[in-house]
């Protein structure tokens, strides 16, 4: 008994890294996943389109980004608190209008947990 719980911790021991992984996402799958964001966003410039610029926006104050035009709510989440740490990205990501109630953003969200943590993975590499 004592040997298959050895190695059964063991095979645990073994495991954890890979969880880890899985949950940092894949930079390289988020660049395909990026695409359905690039009609109205760019990450590796810092200028907007009709998003605003998504270079830097982990750590970012909701609304705040200098020269885009955001919703009232959206101006207004980020006057009540909201930043997009890796949460809160996530949330916004699934569902763009149940986040933040009377933003522009159009896009009806990714349905796929994999797809918000390997964009979030990729959005990680440019930073402000």
């Amino acid at each position: 008994m004592q040997n298959s719980v050895v190695a059964f911790s063991f095979s645990a021991l073994l495991l954890c890294p890979v969880a880890a992984l899985a949950q940092e996402g894949d930079a390289e799958a988020g660049a395909v996943v990026f695409k359905k964001c690039a009609t109205c966003h760019v990450v590796e410039e810092d200028t907007n389109k009709v998003g605003p610029s998504l270079k830097g926006v982990l750590g970012r104050t909701a609304g705040t980004h200098p020269d885009f035009r955001y919703s009232p709510a959206m101006v207004k989440a980020g006057e009540e608190g909201l930043v997009w740490d890796e949460a809160a990205l996530r949330d916004y990501l699934q569902n763009p209008r149940a986040k933040v109630k009377g933003t522009k953003m159009v896009f009806p969200g990714l349905k796929k947990e994999d797809e918000i943590t390997n964009l979030i993975a990729y959005l990680k590499q440019y930073p402000k």
